[in-house]
C-alpha cells in the first residue's frame, strides 16, 4: 500500500509555456499538500529534467510553441524503456484526448478544469506510478538475488513470498459493520495473485480477489499493474460493472500475449447491501446465519484480457445480514495438492465453512490455514492459495 506521505512527497513537474497556468497548477498542488512540485515553461527541457529527477508525474500542456506535448512524450518514451509514461496531459481541445492517450499519456485534464477533479486525478495517477515503481524494484531485487541463490530453494521461496507480500495491502480497513480477513500464500514460482479492500468516501466497502495468468516476473509485474489500475478505479468511484471492461482495455494494450485476469469484485454498504461480479473466478460462498445454509455466488463468463468473446459483465446483488459470512477464494485453494496428487477440492472448503461459521469468520480463517497445511504436508504447490473472508458483525 502506498501511504499518503509517499504520494504527497512524490516529485511532480508542471510543463506549460504560459507562466500564469504554471502558477495556478503549482498553487493548487501546494495547497493540497504536495511538497515537491517544480515547473518549466520550456518543453525542450522536459526530457533532461526527467532524466535527472525521475518524476512520479508530469503535468504536460499539449499546445506549446516549438515543441508540442506529443513530441515531448516521444522523447520521454526513450527514457521510460518499459513503456510507462507518468504523464497527465492538459488540453482545451477535446478531439486531442484520444490521441494523447494513444501516445502514452495515463490521463487527461480538460481546460478549463475543475480543481477537485484535478486533485483526484493527480492523486490517483501518482499512486499508480508509485505502485508501478515499487513492483519494478521488487522484481529487480528478486531477479538479482535469485541469480545469487540458484540452488537455495528455501531462500527462493522466502524471497518470493516477501516480494509478493509487498504488492498486498499492509493493513485491511477497520469497518464498523464488518470483520475482514485475507490470506495469500505464494508458490515457489512468483505469481500474480492478489487481493485488495478499501473504503470509499461514501462509506461503501469495495474489494477484489484476482489472479493474473502465468508465473514468474512478467505475471507479478502485470499483477502489480492491474492492482494499481483497480485502485485508481476504486478511488475514482467507477461503477462495479464498468471495471472489467476497463481492465480489458488495459490488458489489450499492455499484454499483447493475451494474458488474462480472473477476479471477484464486490461492494458492501453499511446496511449489508452489496453487488458482485465474478469474472472467471471460483464461485463465492455466502453463509447464511439464519438458515445455516451456504449459497453460491456464481461467476460470470467474461474473462478480461481477450479470453472470452463477451465484452461486458453484469453486477449482481446480494445482501449480508448480521452473522452472514462471505468467502472468496482463488482456484489455487481448491486445487491444492497433497503428496498423492489429490486435490483439496471445493467440497472440503464448504465443509469447513458449514462446520465453523457459527463461531465466526476468524474461526473459518484458522480452520482454512490448518486444513491446507495438514492436507498439503509441505508439498510445493503450482498455484497461489488466496482467500478473503468478510463477516457482517452487526
Amino acid at each position: 500500500m502506498i501511504t499518503s506521505a509517499e504520494i504527497l512527497n512524490a516529485k511532480i513537474l508542471i510543463v506549460d509555456d504560459k507562466e500564469p497556468n504554471v502558477l495556478l497548477l503549482a498553487g493548487i498542488l501546494r495547497v493540497a499538500g504536495y511538497t515537491s512540485v517544480s515547473s518549466t515553461t520550456d518543453p525542450d527541457e522536459v526530457c533532461e529534467l526527467h532524466r535527472k529527477n525521475r518524476y512520479a508525474l508530469i503535468l504536460l500542456d499539449l499546445e506549446m510553441p516549438r515543441t508540442t506535448g506529443f513530441e515531448v512524450m516521444e522523447c520521454l518514451k526513450e527514457l521510460e524503456t518499459d513503456g510507462y509514461l507518468p504523464v497527465i496531459v492538459i488540453t482545451a481541445h477535446p478531439d486531442k484526448k484520444a490521441r494523447a492517450l494513444e501516445a502514452g499519456a495515463k490521463d487527461f485534464i480538460s481546460k478549463p478544469f475543475d480543481q477537485a477533479e484535478f486533485r483526484v486525478r493527480v492523486h490517483n495517477i501518482v499512486e499508480v506510478r508509485l505502485l508501478h515503481l515499487r513492483a519494478k524494484k521488487h522484481s529487480e531485487v528478486l531477479e538479482e538475488t535469485l541469480r545469487k541463490l540458484k540452488s537455495s530453494g528455501a531462500r527462493e521461496l522466502a524471497l518470493t513470498k516477501e516480494t509478493q507480500k509487498g504488492l498486498l495491502p499492509r493493513f485491511l480497513p477497520q469497518l464498523g459493520n464488518y470483520k475482514i480477513h485475507a490470506f495469500n500464500n505464494p508458490t515457489r514460482h512468483l505469481g500474480g495473485n492478489f487481493y485488495d479492500i478499501l473504503q470509499r468516501s461514501s462509506g461503501e466497502c469495495i474489494g477484489v480477489l484476482a489472479d493474473v495468468s502465468g508465473k514468474g516476473m512478467s505475471a507479478a509485474l502485470l499483477g502489480a499493474m492491474v492492482l494499481g489500475a483497480l485502485r485508481t478505479e476504486f478511488r475514482s468511484g467507477t461503477e462495479l460493472r464498468q471495471i472489467p471492461d476497463r481492465l480489458d482495455d488495459l490488458l489489450h494494450e499492455k499484454a499483447p500475449d493475451l494474458r488474462f485476469v480472473t477476479l471477484f469484485l464486490f461492494t458492501l454498504g453499511r446496511d449489508g447491501a452489496g453487488q458482485f461480479i465474478s469474472v472467471g473466478n471460483n464461485p463465492g460462498h455466502l453463509y447464511r446465519s439464519a438458515t445455516k445454509q451456504i449459497e453460491q455466488l456464481v461467476p460470470d463468463v467474461h474473462v478480461p484480457g481477450g479470453a472470452s468473446d463477451f465484452t461486458s459483465s453484469q453486477s449482481r446483488a446480494f445482501h449480508l445480514d448480521k452473522g452472514d459470512i462471505l468467502v472468496v477464494s482463488s482456484d489455487g485453494f481448491a486445487e491444492a495438492e497433497n503428496p498423492q496428487k489429490d486435490m483439496f477440492g471445493e467440497e472440503r472448503l464448504r465443509e469447513i465453512i458449514q462446520r465453523d461459521a457459527h463461531s465466526g469468520s476468524h474461526a473459518i480463517e484458522k480452520s482454512f490455514l490448518k486444513a491446507i497445511q495438514d492436507f498439503t504436508q509441505g508439498t510445493p504447490q503450482t498455484d497461489d492459495i488466496t482467500f478473503v473472508i468478510v463477516e457482517k458483525s452487526h
